[in-house]
C-alpha cells in the first residue's frame, strides 16, 4: 500500500522507500502510537484536500508492487482485513471514514463512523445503501473488520461476525484505510480539530 500524506498544508503521496525523507511537519499525519504496536493516522479539519474532495485525509492506498493496484470483483476474491480503532473525532461534525473500496473516480464503499454509529455505506448503482455495523461504537475500542469483494458483491464482517453484503460490481477497484475526515472549517470545526484512527494490523489478499 502507498501512504498518502494529506492535511498538513500540502497534498501529496509517497512510497515506502521515501519514508526516511519526511520532515517533522509531514510525520505528524501518521506516527507510532504510545505503545509502539500500531500506526496512528491523523487528519485535521484545517488541512489540505485532494481534487474532488472537500476533506483532508491521511491514508494507505493499495499498491501492486510499484504500480497502482486495480482489480474487479466480477472475478476472484479480494479481501481487506484490518484491526483498527477510532480514537478521536472533531466536535462540530464528528464523522470520518476508516476504510474504503475506491475506483478511478470515486468511492465504491466506505466504512464510516458518524458520532457513535459505525456503518458501511455505498452510493453506487441502485442508490444509497447502508449497513449498520455497530450502533454504539465507543471511541478507542479496537475492532476487526473484513471487506470481501467477490461475485459482484461486497461482504462486510465485524469482529468475526458477518454483518451483511451490498450487491455492487465494478472494475478499477482498490482498497484504502486510515483517517479520512468528513469535516472542515466550513462545517464549523476548528482548523486544529482532528480525526484519529489507530491501525494495528492490515492485510490485503487476492485469489482466483
Amino acid at each position: 500500500m502507498r501512504i498518502c500524506v494529506v492535511g498538513c498544508g500540502a497534498v501529496g503521496s509517497l512510497f515506502a522507500a521515501n519514508l526516511a525523507t519526511l520532515d517533522d511537519v509531514e510525520v505528524w499525519a501518521f506516527d507510532l502510537n504510545q505503545a509502539h504496536n500500531a500506526i496512528m493516522f491523523t487528519a485535521n479539519a484545517g488541512g489540505a484536500h485532494t481534487v474532488g474532495s472537500h476533506y483532508p485525509r491521511s491514508e494507505l492506498r493499495e499498491m501492486n508492487g510499484d504500480e497502482l493496484a486495480s482489480w474487479s470483483n466480477r472475478s476472484g476474491t479480494h479481501t481487506l482485513a484490518v484491526c483498527q480503532a477510532v480514537t478521536q473525532l472533531p466536535k462540530a461534525k464528528p464523522e470520518l471514514v476508516t476504510a474504503q473500496i475506491h475506483d478511478t473516480e470515486s468511492d465504491v464503499l466506505e466504512i464510516r463512523l458518524e458520532g457513535k454509529r459505525l456503518i458501511a455505506r455505498s452510493d453506487g448503482d441502485g442508490g444509497k445503501r447502508e449497513l449498520v455495523i455497530d450502533p454504539d461504537y465507543a471511541l478507542g475500542t479496537p475492532y476487526d473488520l473484513r471487506l470481501v469483494a467477490t461475485e459482484g458483491r461486497i461482504d462486510v464482517e465485524y469482529n468475526g461476525k458477518r454483518i451483511g453484503n451490498i450487491a455492487q460490481s465494478g472494475t478499477g477497484w482498490y482498497f484504502k484505510t486510515g483517517s479520512y475526515l468528513q469535516s472542515n472549517t466550513e462545517k464549523g470545526d476548528d482548523a486544529n480539530a482532528v480525526g484519529k484512527v489507530v491501525l494495528y494490523q492490515v492485510s490485503v489478499t487476492h485469489s482466483g
